[in-house]
């Protein structure tokens, strides 16, 4: 009884996962629709898939579910990115950052261990 209570379970947070996915899928492109449509420019762009980024990871906390590290690093160099952007600041930190989360994921997908 206790392990189909348990499966049962795991289940439900893998559904609660994938739809936590596809919300934060869904506005991503709704964002990049509407922000071609307004013409709104790159650094708004980028503010707003950053937005979206966080607050998916926001969500995912509020659902007791793991945050992704790796997913809040990029919304928050998304972020940054938007506002040097919309401020016209050259951030030479931005190219830097991107290209270390790049290497860090490449990294961390070659060494893991795979999981059952």
């Amino acid at each position: 009884m206790a392990e189909r209570y348990q499966d049962q379970m795991a289940l439900d947070r893998r559904a609660l996962d994938k739809k936590l996915e596809t919300v934060g899928w869904g506005l991503f492109f709704i964002w990049i629709g509407t922000a071609l449509f307004a013409h709104v420019g790159w650094g708004a762009g980028l503010l707003g898939v950053g937005i979206i980024i966080l607050v998916a990871q926001t969500a995912r906390k509020y659902f007791a579910r793991k945050w992704e590290g790796f997913g809040v690093a990029v919304g928050f160099i998304f972020v940054v990115a938007g506002i040097s952007k919309l401020l016209n600041v050259h951030l030479g930190l931005v190219p830097i950052l991107c290209i270390i989360a790049g290497i860090a994921l490449l990294v961390s997908t070659l060494v893991a261990r795979p999981r059952d």
